[in-house]
């Protein structure tokens, strides 16, 4: 994704024509603020997420991510809680098992008087706030209960403030003009703070009190709270986006309402996923915050499920990241894929657009809804900028069959399906050499377009920068099963001329690809051709999705997993995005050295197609060690590639993302992958082939799982050597079997 947190180093490289201005500079910002440092919890719900720090406050600091956000711009930029003046202590504070509610339990510190003397001990006062989104709403209510046995008069104070900046704002970027800020309207229990941008649309912020505060301006709300020894006593807030919660009920009441609504809601949309649990207790809770983070970034649009890239900088919709996501819990929820499929076939471009990197056919990249996307200062209002996009969308298309058997939804796609094949022929590749290139086509654009998207992410064996059009390694692979996933379409529409004409250009792209790209001397796939074909001499975890895609053939397929895991590229967590013996390593960047779990997922996935499960269960454990030493056993973004150290978790990337919906489901993924597990729709067969738990595991037990109408509950249970596979229940006609 595109990675304007990269590091600044990276960004500030001399572009590759030689001019000496920063490529991406436009985009690319410095960290200056570490998201581990500050440890925020997230909420979201539908194109409304929040981000605040772990008492509950978004502090309003320079540099500071915390606050209220809606449709890429933050509606509340300060939430500040004090009691009588002084910031309350933590006791903790976490999220619900199914991320519906935050929840901050806080306590005050000791408070003296003007003279100095102690008026009242710390620990006597306890507050609870409980936190929560719904219908681009915030809820809040705070209980505040007196465990002294005097009654006790105290000062709550709310300060509260909205900036209205734009996402791109708060993540760096600096404008030379911004738009009116309105003067705050006050009521008795209310606050309307308004702000009309250049793009002339009034955003609005719509604050609400329960009882009405004893004071109220435009920038704090006060409670004198007198309680009596053990009382309690409750304060609602919520904050509304626009007009979102004028027409609510109370605020005491409408938090009720909310929080029963948000809950069902996602109740509801997990219950169409077949379920995890396992004779590990700790993967269990990886599993669930799997599923949890899943559905919390699953977005309802017309055309169906939807999964958001993740939280905090990518709370939107990206093409690839849905695409991958919705294949790596195909087995989980046939649902999401469908949905992606739909809302990107809605989307697809038609017309060419250099701004936006669009051509005929080419599938989304980035959707924007901000200010600054609306008045064109940055590209992604809808934005194509990326090369793998396309293919992954007829490889999805093709997955989505081959799991549901969904052939009419296939057929409905199939003009979308074509005209994304009609791309990879006219755009794709570029100088007509077989392979599919990318480059941007104004100054404005990402200069890398594939996953590894940072500056400096594509170079040579000496650690120069490569000149494009560039054609990835993954990319040829994905180009490869997207032939092939639309030969199994056309087949199933009965086009048997399309079929051999899509399987014969797969065939002869997988010769040239052997050609071109493997190197018996690296033992691997090179990274990239440059623009000129020369080779990217450099090991990197790209020449894993070689396998995944199926492109290898299989007599390289030993090599690309023996280089993989070598101690350079495994890091004990995860295989590293470069290996250790390359120019450009450095575990602390974003893309030359670090670990991202999803793509150890679709690695491992490329390992077990090719009969490598072992080694497939090597990278589950790695990810699952790295889990169990995260706050909410919840898998970043990415994290630091440093070799793994006996007795210590694996190191943070400062600005990664978390949740973030590829990460989140790697765990599930690589469920799939060790235990074979495979669909038939016609056959109504489910598969377990050559099943392999990974260390850590004894039992698994996997509950509805569905072909078509029929489902069933299965455990696969280690027995020495081997997996034993029994039915606990089927409900339909399904047939279960596995292969040793």
């Amino acid at each position: 994704m595109q990675t304007l947190l990269a590091e600044a180093a990276a960004a500030y490289e001399p572009d590759s024509g030689g001019s000496g201005a920063p490529q991406g500079a436009l985009f690319c910002v410095p960290a200056a603020t570490s998201l581990q440092e500050r440890q925020p919890y997230t909420l979201k719900c539908g194109d409304t997420f929040a981000v605040f720090d772990h008492i509950g406050d978004a502090p309003s600091e320079p540099g500071s991510p915390e606050g209220l956000y809606h449709c890429d711009t933050r509606h509340l930029s300060k939430l500040h809680l004090t009691i009588e003046a002084a910031r309350p202590m933590l006791l903790s504070s976490t999220l619900r098992d199914d991320n519906a509610t935050l929840t901050c339990d806080l306590t005050n510190p000791d408070l003296f008087d003007q003279d100095g003397r102690l008026v009242l001990a710390h620990d006597l006062v306890h507050v609870r706030r409980t936190r929560l989104l719904w219908n681009a709403t915030c809820f809040e209510r705070l209980a505040v209960h007196n465990f002294d046995g005097t009654r006790r008069r105290l000062r709550l104070s709310v300060a509260f403030a909205a900036d209205f900046a734009d996402l791109f704002e708060v993540r760096g970027a600096r404008r030379e003009r911004r738009g009116r800020q309105h003067p705050a309207e006050v009521g008795a229990s209310s606050v309307t703070l308004a702000y009309t941008g250049l793009d002339e649309v009034t955003r609005e912020t719509h604050l609400r009190f329960e009882p009405d505060p004893d004071a109220l301006t435009a920038e704090h709300a006060v409670f004198e709270v007198d309680l009596a020894p053990h009382a309690t006593r409750q304060i609602f807030i919520d904050i509304g986006c626009g007009t979102a919660n004028r027409d609510c009920p109370s605020p005491g009441r409408a938090f009720f309402v909310a929080l029963r609504d948000a809950r069902r809601a996602l109740r509801a949309s997990a219950s169409r996923a077949a379920s995890v649990a396992t004779s590990n207790e700790i993967f269990n809770e990886v599993a669930r915050r799997s599923v949890s983070d899943l559905y919390t970034l699953v977005t309802d649009t017309p055309e169906g499920p939807y999964p958001y890239a993740g939280i905090p900088w990518f709370s939107t919709v990206f093409g690839r990241d849905a695409l991958i996501t919705a294949l790596e819990t195909l087995w989980l929820d046939p649902a999401i894929a469908g949905g992606v499929l739909r809302y990107l076939a809605a989307n697809q471009a038609t017309t060419v657009d250099p701004a936006a990197d669009a051509e005929p056919g080419k599938i989304l990249h980035e959707v924007r809804h901000g200010e600054m996307a609306r008045l064109g200062e940055v590209p992604f209002r809808r934005y194509y900028g990326s090369i793998d996009s396309t293919p992954l969308f007829v490889m999805l298309a093709g997955a989505y069959l081959e799991r549901t058997g969904d052939v009419e939804t296939v057929r409905r796609l199939w003009p979308n399906i074509d005209a994304a094949l009609g791309w990879i022929d006219a755009y794709g590749d570029r100088d007509g050499d077989g392979f599919v290139e990318y480059g941007r086509r104004t100054e404005e654009g990402l200069v890398n377009q594939g996953w590894k998207d940072s500056q400096d992410a594509v170079f040579h064996a000496d650690g120069a920068i490569a000149h494009g059009p560039i054609a990835l390694a993954e990319v040829q692979g994905y180009v490869y099963a997207a032939w092939r996933a639309a030969a199994d379409i056309a087949r199933r529409l009965g086009d048997p001329d399309r079929t051999d004409r899509l399987d014969a250009k797969a065939k002869a792209l997988r010769k040239h690809y052997d050609e071109r790209f493997f190197d018996a001397d690296l033992g691997t796939y090179v990274l990239a051709l440059d623009g000129d074909k020369r080779p990217c001499r450099v090991r990197a975890s790209n020449a894993g999705h070689a396998l995944f895609t199926g492109i290898a053939y299989p007599k390289r397929a030993a090599a690309v997993v023996e280089t993989l895991m070598a101690r350079s590229s495994f890091a004990g967590w995860g295989i590293r995005t470069v290996a250790a013996t390359e120019a450009r390593y450095n575990p602390m960047s974003y893309h030359n050295g670090s670990v991202w779990p999803h793509d150890n997922a679709l690695i491992a996935a490329g390992f077990a197609r090719y009969g490598f499960r072992r080694e497939a269960a090597r990278v589950f454990k790695g990810l699952f060690d790295a889990a169990a030493y995260i706050d909410l056993q919840r898998l970043p973004e990415l994290f630091c590639g440093f070799p793994r150290q006996p007795g210590r978790g694996p190191t943070f990337y400062p600005v990664a993302c978390s949740p973030q919906a590829w990460a989140a489901v790697a765990p599930l993924s690589l469920i799939q992958s060790c235990l074979g597990l495979g669909f038939d729709p016609a056959a109504r067969q489910i598969a377990f082939e050559h099943p392999v738990l990974p260390a850590f595991l004894d039992e698994v037990t996997l509950r509805r799982l569905a072909v078509g109408d029929a489902a069933v509950d299965v455990t696969l249970r280690r027995t020495g050597a081997e997996v034993a596979m029994n039915v606990l229940a089927r409900a339909g006609d399904v047939r279960v079997v596995t292969r040793s």
